[in-house]
């Protein structure tokens, strides 16, 4: 007997399932889609008309609607609470015809509701089914009573004045009035409130009288007492701002209207405006939102986007008003996706689908043909709408309907199960029982069956099965088909652990089933029972600080629930913290305000921990603002005006919403405050109808729903005496003065002479020589500033300009040259053209101490410090602010970023991740700052990578062509140590990143081998790298194809072409190519043929003759300059010194500009080498030179510096020695009145460059071996990086300047080792003393006495300038004729060495 009803069940699974929703002409026995099959269509049976909610009043009647269509009519019966109800004997309800239900007259009291309650509709058509209907409410209004009633009022002329009248909730919309006993017709200035009190606005004569309010029932009407309204004058003294009923809270269904009423009086008449979530509402204009009588708004058609906070705020004069409600917007459920008919077999599992939508959200139940199903093992709640139903028995066949519900309404929707009827079998043979059916594997929630073909079948590759299997004890088999023919094993999931079950297999072949094997009994392992999830956990913040937690005992575990642990953290962070808990609730308290938080429950039992609920969010209670608003600024617009701007309060200290801020403000002279409270976020105001010429005090506070929050110290300013005129930008300030340091420059300033235009500020601009490179913008108060991180040595050019709201005016220039690194000296630097203003010096604070910095995530530190300058409180209650100045701690970067608070914490945000940072903090309080404190060092968080890996490039392995070499660099972005790479390759670059195959690569290694690839295929390569924080993004897909054959010859992918490798074709070179002589390549790697190198010998000989012969020509042309009274002179000297020849060796220095105040200043460049050139040496030429007079070295040997003085000559034509300095140009005051006749400059390496002093007219210097020696030494040592000695002279015009150009020396040759021109030099027996010949720059245009010059140091400190004899000999005809002769010579050498 089972095995025909086996067979007959096979049978049908041949029949496809169709899911079809039935067309309404469709007729019981009609074929069905289904091939070949007779079967019963789906038949239609729905409602046309539900019950809807119902409010009545008692003693009236009431009509639930209700009819249902089907091909049958149907039976209509009704539920009240889940009950039928008997209507045969009922006198007041009665069915009528269509099958709505009549209740004649509703009774209702106190004690006795018999007709109030839910009531459904029920549909039956006899061995089809049973529908039900959506659950409608009725309501009957209780007896009417007034819980307020109108009191006497008196109202100023043109305000606005609330009547009193509220009836309990349901009676509400019974509500009339009258005035003097006559009804009182609404309009826009007289409005009637949904809670029933009445709004008259600008009032008028018209509205004094008596009112009253009356309820409209079913019955007499109800009067409340009479009240008299008054209207009285206006009045002539401000009154204050007030508010006569404010918005509350509403819940609103969509599509309905809400209105929320708010009226304020006061004189002036306040005006009302309202804003949606801190934006403007626009009221004019509107269909929707519309301004009633007295402010109120009423929003018409709600929708889910109008949800949200609401806020009235009322205007007055100076007074400001605000009051906010919250609009809750709620949805009845709506179906997005309806149950569709289903054909199904039996032993089969289907699923009816449901999905829901609603607010708040709908919860679901299914009904089948009228009786609620409840879930179990074979009826089951899957994706939280949808209804399962496993192994389908002939009782399953009739309706579903799913019910959907929430706070707000209830709706249904059903669908029809058929089940098929079995089809008979084809004639042929059916397949006998599969053999040996065993359980291979048995687990607590999965067997896998295994089986051999039947005896009619051995091969059986054309045979499918069917495993049939149910609980024991249990009629409902579930049926399982194996996936593909021939398959003689299969997995069973989803089975209860500890649990018997009954399993038989079912061969099919063409013909259909046949024979069932021998039922097997298998039971499931047992399983440790752990707790499941604890059940409706609920969160919900009962303080600002606080959160409690409820659940329930979970459904599922095997023994008693020992305890609870609830894990909670900050919403966004990573740390989860846990608390033990013993019962179903639980109070985290300690948390931070207005702050989301996650919870979830995990329970335990002897086993150990159960299953973990899913995370719940709640946010704690707002509350008022924990901290002031920062950086409170004013700015005096005028004399009766001044500007107010802050900042928030700092992060994490808001405590909510931040609704507003409340401004108070008074006179100095006076206590008495004003408030002025500003709505939403706007961070200014502009406090107007001051005093002139009177020091006002301010602060801020920031607001809350909850309250205002603590304020910022008073901060005062002064308006001004008289309106100052701002209609054109200020004039140039009256003076500038620069004071530099060796990393900073003072400046300091006094303001325009005319001080009727308005200065709201200094605009400060500077840089290595242009003041545009930076811009600092200062207060109109300040008259200093210190520009701090220049370069040491460094000339920079300074501007200053006063600017308004017009714009910036005409700026002042000055400039000034930072001190090198071992200057100490306090020299100031003044400005010719302006008056001399003192720089302010004022004695400085201290600096803040015990800076720290606290990582807080990957892109924020918080820094704190201390400063002992205030209280043992640390309170401030001075205007003193701190600036913060951060960088990232890489030598090369000096730049810093700063920010200002006033606070003794900063909040530093937007770092970049695992980054070294430094800050330091310095304190200002008035013209009055610190120095800047010790540093402090953090180094931020890590962060997974966000750039993939770059430069991925993938290459074959030479002799291995089925591996490949991957090979890469880390990412731009790694933002922390990598600790692995993971390599994707696939060969399918569209495919899913799962199915790519991975090989993991750990540490920081950038190239991997891939084996045992395939050849000739395309493969796509990603890569991916990982930090301690998690996985980057990946790299985009990197293409490669492996080669064709497995061949040693050929290089894989032809990669190798351009190479001679092994079987590869050689380069063609051409029949002209030839190997290098000797092999020896360039330094680039190209060969070099031995002509080339002659060639470039004879080139660089070439240049060097021709720059020799210049230079020549321009000596020849110099010497012709000489005037007859030198030679006299040389002569002179000639002969009282003797004859002594000089071998000396000069480099030529690029000369620097120079600033100069008159055109009368002659200047020598001097030079002098410290190395004499050995191939020159030879010819000796006498000349003539001044007495050198040399001085003893004091200075240390080891750093090679030397101190010398030098004594002029007096002659008109005698010239100051200039100390130099090498990139820059120092400038200087030049004294030009008379100077004594003889003075002596020197140049040392001490920051203070004094005058030397000077040697008697009548001394005379003998030069001997010791002072020649000693001379010679100290050239000897000089630095060949040595500098020229130049003098800046201050300029008529502060940016005019002008470079002297230098006369080329004579006889220089050329050293490609040194980056100048080295001087000729000479050599000649018996005094080997360096000497140098220059020619004159320029010549003074009358006869004036040498003067003094002060000459800073270098800007290196391991250089040191040296001073050199101003010598003025010249070449005589017959030195000009051995001159010639040497470089005859000299030509001949190398013409000797180029044709060698």
């Amino acid at each position: 007997m089972a095995a025909r009803r086996a067979r007959r069940l096979l049978g049908s699974l041949c029949i496809a399932l169709v899911l079809a929703q039935p067309a309404p002409s469709a007729r019981s026995g009609s074929r069905s889609p289904l091939t070949g099959s007779l079967v019963r269509t789906f038949t239609p049976f729905y409602f046309l008309e539900e019950p809807q909610d119902v409010l009545s009043v008692r003693g009236a009647p009431v009509v639930m609607n209700c009819s249902a269509y089907c091909d049958t009519a149907p039976r209509i019966e009704w539920k009240k609470d889940g009950t039928f109800l008997n209507l045969v004997s009922d006198d007041r309800r009665q069915l009528l015809p269509d099958g709505s239900l009549l209740i004649s007259s509703v009774v209702h009291s106190k004690h006795n509701k018999p007709d109030e309650g839910h009531y459904q509709c029920v549909a039956t058509v006899d061995s089809l089914g049973t529908i039900v209907s959506r659950t409608a409410k009725l309501t009957v209004a209780g007896l009417p009573r007034f819980t307020s009633q109108p009191e006497p009022t008196a109202v100023p002329r043109g305000s606005s004045a609330v009547l009193n009248c509220e009836a309990n909730a349901d009676l509400a919309p019974f509500v009339r009035w009258e005035q003097d006993r006559q009804p009182v017709p609404l309009d826009q200035r007289v409005l009637q409130l949904p809670s029933g009190a009445l709004v008259i606005s600008n009032a008028s004569d018209t509205d004094q009288g008596l009112y009253r309010c009356l309820l409209e029932g079913s019955g007499a009407p109800k009067y409340s007492d009479e009240a008299e309204l008054r209207v009285l004058p206006e009045p002539e003294e401000p009154q204050p701002l007030t508010f006569l009923r404010q918005p509350s809270s509403l819940s609103r269904l969509s599509g309905q209207s809400a209105l929320f009423p708010c009226v304020a009086t006061g004189f002036p008449t306040p005006s009302i405006r309202w804003t949606r979530n801190e934006e403007e509402l626009l009221t004019e204009g509107s269909g929707r939102f519309q301004l009633l009588a007295g402010g109120s708004l009423e929003i018409r058609d709600v929708g889910e986007g109008d949800a949200g906070t609401f806020t009235c705020i009322a205007e007055s004069g100076n007074d400001t008003a605000a009051a906010q409600a919250e609009l809750t917007v709620q949805v009845p459920p709506e179906f997005l996706k309806r149950p569709a008919n289903i054909y199904a077999h039996e032993s089969m599992d289907i699923v009816f689908e449901c999905e829901v939508t609603g607010k708040p959200t709908p919860t679901v139940k299914w009904v089948k043909n009228g009786d609620v199903v409840i879930p179990s093992d074979y009826f089951k709640i899957v994706k939280e709408h949808n209804l399962q139903v496993l192994g389908l028995v002939k009782s399953d066949e009739g309706f579903y309907q799913c019910i959907a519900e929430n706070d707000v309404g209830n709706a249904q929707a059903g669908a029809q199960l058929i089940i098929l009827d079995l089809a008979p079998a084809t004639a042929g043979p059916l397949p006998s029982a599969p053999r040996d059916v065993v359980a291979t594997l048995v687990s607590t929630r999965f067997i896998r069956l295994t089986w051999r073909p039947p005896v009619s079948d051995p091969q059986g590759d054309n045979l499918t099965y069917s495993i049939f299997y149910t609980k024991e004890g249990i009629n409902r088999e579930r049926v399982e088909n194996t996936s593909r023919p021939g398959e003689t094993q299969v997995m069973i999931q989803n089975l209860m652990p500890e649990t018997v079950y009954v399993f038989r297999v079912v061969a099919q072949n063409r013909h259909g089933p046949g024979e069932s094997s021998a039922p097997l009994k298998v039971a499931t392992q047992p399983e440790v029972q752990l707790p499941g999830p604890a059940p409706n956990i609920r969160a919900y913040s009962s303080s600002p600080t606080s959160v409690t937690i409820t659940w329930e005992t979970p459904l599922s575990g095997n023994g008693d629930i020992q305890n609870y642990k609830l894990y909670y953290m900050e919403k966004g962070q990573d740390t989860e913290q846990d608390v033990d808990v013993a019962g179903l609730s639980h109070t985290v308290t300690g948390l931070k305000k207005f702050t989301e938080y996650t919870f979830r429950v995990v329970a335990y039992n002897k086993h150990g921990p159960g299953v973990s609920t899913h995370d719940v969010v709640v946010r704690t209670l707002s509350d008022v603002p924990s901290a002031p608003p920062q950086n409170l600024t004013l700015e005096v617009r005028n004399s009766k005006s001044i500007l107010l701007q802050w900042q928030p309060p700092p992060a994490g200290t808001h405590s909510g919403q931040i609704t507003g801020y409340k401004i108070r403000y008074r006179k100095v002279s006076r206590k008495s405050d004003v408030t002025e409270s500003v709505g939403g976020t706007q961070l200014s105001q502009l406090i107007e109808g001051l005093e002139r010429g009177t020091e006002y005090s301010f602060r801020v506070a920031a607001m809350t729903v909850n309250g205002t929050g603590p304020a910022t110290d008073w901060v005062s300013a002064e308006t001004f005496e008289s309106d100052l005129d701002e209609t054109r930008v200020p004039e140039v300030p009256s003076s500038l003065h620069v004071r530099p340091l060796v990393t900073s420059i003072v400046v300091s300033w006094t303001p325009p002479e005319n001080q009727n235009v308005v200065v709201r500020g200094y605009a400060i601009g500077y840089g290595i020589g242009s003041p545009h490179a930076q811009t600092i913008k200062v207060d109109y108060k300040q008259r200093y500033y210190t520009i701090e991180n220049l370069d040491p040595s460094s000339h920079y050019v300074i501007t200053l300009k006063a600017f308004n709201n017009v714009g910036e005016g005409i700026p002042l220039y000055e400039s000034a040259v930072t001190r090198p690194h071992s200057d100490t000296s306090e020299v100031d630097l003044f400005v010719i053209n302006a008056p001399y203003t003192p720089v302010p010096d004022p004695s400085p604070m201290m600096p803040p101490v015990g800076v720290q910095a606290s990582i807080l995530s990957h892109d924020t530190i918080r820094i704190t410090w201390a400063d002992n300058s205030l209280p043992k409180n640390q309170k401030i209650t001075d205007a003193r602010y701190y600036t913060v100045r951060w960088k990232t701690n890489i030598p090369a970067n000096t730049k810093y970023k700063t920010a200002n608070a006033t606070t003794l914490s900063y909040l530093v945000t937007g770092l970049k991740p695992n980054t070294l940072y430094e800050f330091s903090v310095m304190v200002t309080k008035g013209r009055r700052s610190s120095t800047w404190s010790m540093t402090a060092h953090g180094t931020t968080f890590e962060l997974v990578p966000t750039s993939p890996p770059k430069d991925v490039t993938v290459v074959s392995k030479e002799g291995k062509p089925r591996t490949i070499i991957v090979n890469w660099q880390p990412p731009s972005e790694a933002n922390g140590k990598i600790t692995g790479y993971i390599i994707y390759y696939s060969t399918d670059v569209n495919a899913e990143i799962h199915d790519w195959v991975i090989e993991p690569v750990v540490g920081n290694r950038l190239t991997h081998q891939i084996q045992e690839l395939t050849l000739d295929t395309p493969y796509y390569f990603k890569i991916q790298a990982r930090n301690s924080k998690g996985m980057g993004p990946m790299s985009e897909a990197v293409q490669f194809r492996t080669p064709k054959a497995e061949s040693s010859d050929k290089m894989p992918n032809d990669q190798a072409s351009g190479s001679a490798g092994k079987g590869s074709r050689p380069v063609d070179l051409g029949p002209d190519y030839k190997p290098p002589l000797g092999g020896s390549n360039s330094p680039h790697g190209s060969p070099t043929s031995p002509l080339d190198s002659n060639m470039l010998l004879v080139i660089i000989v070439s240049v060097g003759v021709i720059t020799i012969v210049v230079v020549v020509i321009v000596a020849v042309f110099c010497t012709r300059r000489t005037t007859s009274h030198q030679k006299k002179k040389r002569a002179a000297c000639k002969s009282v010194n003797g004859s002594h020849k000089y071998k000396g060796n000069s480099k030529d220095v690029k000369p620097p500009d120079l600033w100069i105040h008159h055109e009368r200043l002659e200047l020598k460049p001097i030079d002098k080498s410290p190395d004499p050139n050995p191939i020159m040496t030879d010819t000796p030429i006498p000349r003539n030179s001044q007495d050198i007079t040399p001085v003893d070295n004091s200075m240390d040997s080891n750093i090679h510096q030397r101190r010398n003085s030098y004594r002029g000559h007096e002659s008109e034509d005698s010239m100051s020695t200039l100390a130099g300095r090498r990139g820059m140009r120092p400038k200087m005051m030049m004294p030009f009145d008379s100077q004594p006749p003889q003075q002596s400059v020197r140049n040392t390496p001490s920051t203070d460059t004094l005058p030397a002093p000077s040697a008697p007219p009548g001394t005379d210097h003998q030069d001997t071996e010791g002072s020649t020696g000693s001379y010679l030494g100290s050239a000897q040592e000089e630095d060949p990086a040595q500098g020229l000695p130049t003098a800046h002279v201050r300029p008529s015009h502060p940016l005019k300047s002008f470079a002297v150009p230098a006369v080329p020396p004579a006889g220089a040759s050329y050293d490609p080792a040194l980056p100048s021109t080295p001087l000729l030099t000479q050599q000649a027996p018996p005094h080997p003393v360096h000497a140098v010949k220059t020619a004159s720059i320029g010549t003074l245009g009358r006869t004036r006495p040498p003067m003094p010059v002060v000459v800073p140091s270098a800007p290196d400190v391991q250089e040191t300038t040296r001073m050199l004899e101003d010598s003025e000999s010249t070449y005589e005809p017959d030195e000009l004729t051995k001159e010639m002769a040497h470089l005859e010579g000299l030509m001949k050498d190398l013409n000797a060495i180029t044709t060698a």
